[in-house]
């Protein structure tokens, strides 16, 4: 009994669609994609950054020496730095002042004695002992005044300078630290500009690896439909920023799957 073969072939015109779609695809995936040209890359540090790092760190300890200073104008004599250098010079024509108008006092007690009578006697002595007394004594008390005064302006002064001196160390931090803030900002703008662009980059060329691929695709979703008689069905292959690793199985699985699709209806043989 003789057996007949009966195979169900395509269209010519679709079997030598199906053949250079079959030599297209063999020769794109045998190819290994140049994944370093779309792989991750990061910006480096701005000028503005680097110049904030070197600020910051220059900046650190930098109150130092206002501190050193500060301490300078505490303890034990601080304050002999703002003593007047006129102070003596005060003392000393106050004092001579002082001197002459008791000098006065005491001829007025030998006058008084005279017209009393009494000059030369045991009261003028008494009258010029207890005012020369009293008088040693003012004038003791207005010379430790005047000592005191200058003393207490001085310390005032040390203690005025010693704040100003801590104030400076904190200003210096502050200004230094809004310097590094600005600069940091800056940088962090620019950088932000910079890795936008190696983004960009990165995202053309990973497209123009994939464009092969791409349009290979819509090849094979073409053929299928032709040889099916179905509207052909394409799905992107392209997604944004997949690893390439993703993207390359994803590729790989879905030209597998259209050129299983084309293959499909023309394996089969009835004998």
């Amino acid at each position: 009994m003789a057996t007949q073969t009966v195979q169900n072939l395509p269209p010519q015109y679709v079997e030598d669609l199906q053949k250079d779609y079959g030599k297209n695809l063999t020769a794109l995936t045998g190819k290994e994609l140049d994944t370093s040209k779309f792989a991750p890359t990061v910006a480096g540090q701005d000028p503005y950054q680097t110049q904030a790092y070197n600020l910051a760190g220059a900046g650190i300890g930098a109150y130092q020496p206002y501190i050193t200073q500060a301490a300078a104008y505490t303890g034990p004599g601080s304050h002999s730095a703002f003593m007047s250098p006129y102070q003596q010079d005060v003392i000393d024509a106050t004092m001579s002042e002082y001197d002459t108008q008791a000098a006065k006092g005491m001829s007025g007690i030998g006058l008084m004695a005279a017209q009393s009578g009494n000059l030369g006697g045991g009261r003028e002595g008494v009258m010029r002992s207890e005012y020369a007394n009293k008088s040693d004594m003012n004038r003791a008390l207005l010379q430790s005044g005047l000592l005191q005064q200058g003393f207490g302006q001085a310390q005032k002064a040390a203690q005025q300078a010693y704040m100003n001196q801590m104030q400076m160390g904190q200003g210096i931090q502050q200004f230094q630290a809004a310097d590094v803030a600005a600069l940091g900002q800056m940088g962090a703008t620019q950088q932000a500009q910079a890795q936008a662009q190696l983004d960009a980059q990165r995202e053309q060329n990973r497209m123009a690896a994939y464009e092969p691929y791409e349009r290979l695709g819509y090849l094979g979703s073409g053929i299928a439909s032709i040889a099916s008689g179905m509207p052909g069905q394409y799905q992107s292959t392209v997604t944004p920023n997949p690893t390439p690793l993703q993207t390359a199985l994803g590729t790989g699985s879905v030209l597998s799957g259209i050129y299983g699709n084309i293959m499909g209806p023309y394996r089969n043989q009835s004998n």
